[in-house]
């Protein structure tokens, strides 16, 4: 099923709330904010088709921002809820915001389940390698070693890649835009928009107070173009400021090459966002500080058949003579009668 058209033109302004928007100045999640009160009126979706659902942290705010319906739901559990949202009404737009805690520490369990089962869930995890909301404790993003008020020698963890979580899950849509570009994000967020089925898009935003400049190359403006490999599908991996810089494969690892700007090797990657898992995969593979780059976009995108597609059409299934007879509904056949 799709989302019913809206019945009027509607404008940015429409999805603003009358709440306060209460995050730190300077904070990442406010530019997030406006990107998305921005692409909504141009989805033509009625705000009551669309639903915002979060779990607990500084991204979990998000609800109360959006002049939608919005669930504040409790810590890691928001896929759970989500999913049911779906289910219930398929004609609902969801969109899940978490956070790199919420989502991969006590949400691990339940974002798996919701990705690897496809269901047509918009997920935004706000990635700042930090918890926020609880005062600056190491994330399970933070990098291995990160002094915090929770790790005061240094992490012990390998920290996750939630790009490499998703394609583990086998989820259909995976991509990644950062928070200080605002053009790059709105493609991505519209991409995840359209997409049928589970969208996962890991956003890098900076928390000003207690993990600043975390992603700082890719993020500040006065280096992002050496540093952020957008990835276009059908266009080779070339990134700098000077478009001088790109990616091959030797063997089975990407490797990095310089030519003269204008005139690439032939043997560059050309980015292919359709296929499998494997190549999205080696994708994440490059990063600081093994590569002087951070790939951003579309990784990956595949078309299959929606969770809540395929649990309308197994409800209709069993639609049957006889089964709205309630009491055989409940007995089932393997059942019977002592005398």
């Amino acid at each position: 099923m799709t989302a019913t058209p809206a019945p009027v033109k509607l404008e940015r302004k429409d999805f603003v709330s009358d709440q306060i928007v209460r995050w730190c100045p300077g904070c990442g999640d406010y530019a997030i904010l406006a990107s998305m009160q921005k692409l909504m009126p141009t989805l033509g979706i009625a705000k009551e088709n669309v639903v915002f659902v979060s779990g607990i942290g500084c991204s979990s705010r998000f609800p109360y921002y959006m002049n939608t319906y919005g669930f504040h739901t409790i810590h890691g559990r928001a896929p759970a809820f989500a999913t049911g949202m779906k289910l219930a009404n398929p004609n609902l737009q969801v969109w899940l915001v978490t956070g790199d805690g919420d989502g991969l520490s006590i949400g691990g369990n339940h974002l798996l389940h919701a990705l690897r089962r496809n269901i047509d869930v918009k997920i935004l995890l706000f990635n700042n390698r930090i918890y926020g909301l609880t005062k600056g404790q190491y994330s399970p993003t933070s990098e291995k070693g990160k002094v915090t008020k929770s790790s005061p020698a240094g992490t012990l963890d390998r920290p996750i890649v939630p790009l490499r979580f998703a394609l583990a899950a086998e989820a259909t849509f995976v991509a990644r835009t950062v928070d200080t570009d605002v053009q790059h994000m709105g493609m991505v967020l519209e991409r995840a928009a359209k997409h049928k089925g589970s969208a996962f898009v890991e956003i890098y935003q900076n928390c000003i107070v207690f993990n600043d400049g975390a992603f700082a190359d890719v993020e500040n403006r006065d280096t992002r173009d050496d540093f952020a490999l957008k990835l276009e599908h059908g266009k080779p991996l070339i990134f700098g400021k000077a478009r001088d810089k790109g990616f091959r494969m030797k063997g089975h690892e990407p490797e990095l090459v310089t030519f003269e700007p204008g005139k690439p090797p032939s043997d560059l990657i050309v980015h292919d966002e359709k296929a499998g898992a494997q190549y999205a995969y080696m994708l994440t593979q490059i990063e600081p500080p093994e590569f002087p780059a951070v790939p951003v976009g579309v990784f990956r995108t595949v078309e299959e058949a929606s969770y809540d597609e395929l649990s309308e059409a197994q409800l209709a299934a069993a639609k049957k003579p006889g089964g709205d007879d309630l009491a055989k509904l409940l007995a089932g056949p393997e059942t019977w009668e002592v005398k």
